[in-house]
């Protein structure tokens, strides 16, 4: 099964595709490392980002999405863009996807009971993938 786990910041969604088989993880082939939205904002900007997200999971048959939940208010609040993308993101049509949102909380004490395999500066990813990355595997580990 396949995992996409998401960061987003600003008008970005860094992704990483992380899949799980018979116990084993990998890294699937994925050229694409973030997908913007369009400076302007506008309502086809997000579609065409939803588009293009669509597509990006289609094309690699990824089952859920994970994505890091930002707070809505305080020091680490997120953009008021990037809950227009992860709206986009939750309302995706015509293909089967499971997106689940993952608290600070969750992550940590996920991690602390499964550690990651194997450190992330090992995995061949760039480095503003490492959220994307732990997204991935908190969303396999979570279910």
């Amino acid at each position: 099964m396949i995992v996409c786990g998401v960061e987003l910041t600003g008008s970005d969604a860094v992704v990483c595709l992380l899949n799980l088989d018979r116990g084993q993880f990998s890294l699937p082939e994925c050229k694409v490392r973030k997908l913007s939205l369009n400076k302007h904002h506008t309502r086809e900007d997000l579609k065409q980002f939803q588009a293009a997200f669509a597509a990006l999971m289609a094309e690699h048959h990824v089952t859920s999405v994970a994505i890091k939940e930002r707070m809505p208010k305080g020091k680490f609040a997120g953009g008021a863009i990037s809950f227009k993308l992860e709206a986009a993101i939750q309302l995706i049509d015509g293909i089967e996807l499971d997106v689940r949102l993952l608290s600070p909380a969750l992550i940590k004490s996920t991690l602390a009971a499964n550690p990651l395999p194997i450190p992330f500066a090992e995995t061949g990813l760039k480095i503003f993938q490492e959220t994307a990355f732990t997204a991935a595997y908190v969303g396999h580990m979570a279910k």
